[in-house]
């Protein structure tokens, strides 16, 4: 499946139009309704209104479907910066919509940052964690109606921006490569929360699915072969663990199947069967290669009928 990266067109610069407050956020984070003993001020006795959250991640893969072409989207932390500047410069802080069908008045951005340290961030005071390089925004509602029959209903959960962008033709390479061991670092916090559920006896859900064919064993042991030979250098340490879970036929959870899933999609553009010893290539096979990706893609619809 294809990815785009978007970038602001050096020769517009038109950039976000406006600030959505939406029920399902493109960017997947749910934003948080500040309370007044959470945002003091001087004599405040009442709610202040206020809406914290993430505006725009960066380089977190935002599915698309135009008729049948499918395809994923991301701003690299540039264009994150950039376009949060632009925002602010241009005096566009009071254009909001709701669902990005209907303008409305009465909200305005009044805070905004971008992550610069996970540990003393604002944000990780009201429990959010995001990313490096993310968009934050407060957001002031003085709208009696979107407040009352939307945010306090929960019927909008979060942000969405929208605005004009430009398509990158190529994702650059040392962006893809930190994005895809981004992935397998949350491998390993899940493979942790596995085992941290385990020694507190809790409920987990059981690895039961080992019905991938011989193709997907088969790119995953070819995969360990190729990056013995170049001193194991290429993938994380998760990555081989996979590789070798696969090739041994071991069964593997619906969680597992679902990032596998995500990593082969995004990483299919940097596989080269001509090339055996390319990262890209190893990193590709130690996950199940095509084959795996296929299966992934099945299975994943079967469990979810």
């Amino acid at each position: 499946m294809r990815i785009v990266e978007l970038i602001l067109d050096e020769d517009q610069e038109i950039g976000i139009e406006a600030i959505s407050v939406v029920e399902n956020p493109a960017i997947e984070e749910d934003f948080i309704a500040l309370k007044s003993q959470e945002f003091k001020l001087a004599e405040v006795d009442k709610e202040k209104r206020i809406l914290m959250g993430a505006l725009l991640i960066p380089n977190k893969p935002i599915y698309r479907r135009n008729g049948e072409d499918e395809y994923y989207i991301y701003f690299s932390k540039d264009t994150v910066l950039k376009a949060s500047q632009m925002y602010l410069m241009q005096g566009k802080q009071n254009n909001s919509t709701l669902e990005h069908q209907y303008e409305i008045n009465g909200l305005s951005l009044v805070e905004s940052w971008i992550v610069e340290d996970k540990v003393h961030d604002k944000s990780v005071k009201y429990g959010m964690d995001l990313p490096l390089g993310t968009w934050v925004g407060s957001v002031k509602v003085n709208n009696d109606k979107i407040w009352n029959e939307f945010v306090k209903t929960g019927k909008v959960k979060g942000f969405s921006i929208e605005g004009y962008f430009a398509d990158k033709i190529e994702r650059p390479k040392e962006t893809i490569k930190d994005d895809l061991a981004k992935i397998e670092e949350e491998e390993a916090e899940y493979l942790l929360s596995q085992v941290t559920a385990i020694l507190k006896n809790e409920d987990i859900e059981l690895e039961s699915y080992s019905d991938y064919p011989s193709g997907v064993k088969n790119n995953a042991k070819r995969g360990l072969e190729l990056n013995e030979k170049v001193d194991n250098k290429c993938a994380t340490q998760v990555g081989k663990v996979r590789a070798q879970q696969l090739a041994q036929g071991k069964p593997i959870s619906k969680e597992t199947i679902k990032r596998m899933f995500s990593y082969l999609s995004r990483a299919e553009e940097y596989y080269d069967e001509g090339d055996s010893k390319a990262c890209g290539t190893i990193s590709y096979l130690l996950w199940g290669g095509k084959a795996g990706l296929r299966w992934a893609g099945s299975k994943l619809k079967e469990l979810e009928k």
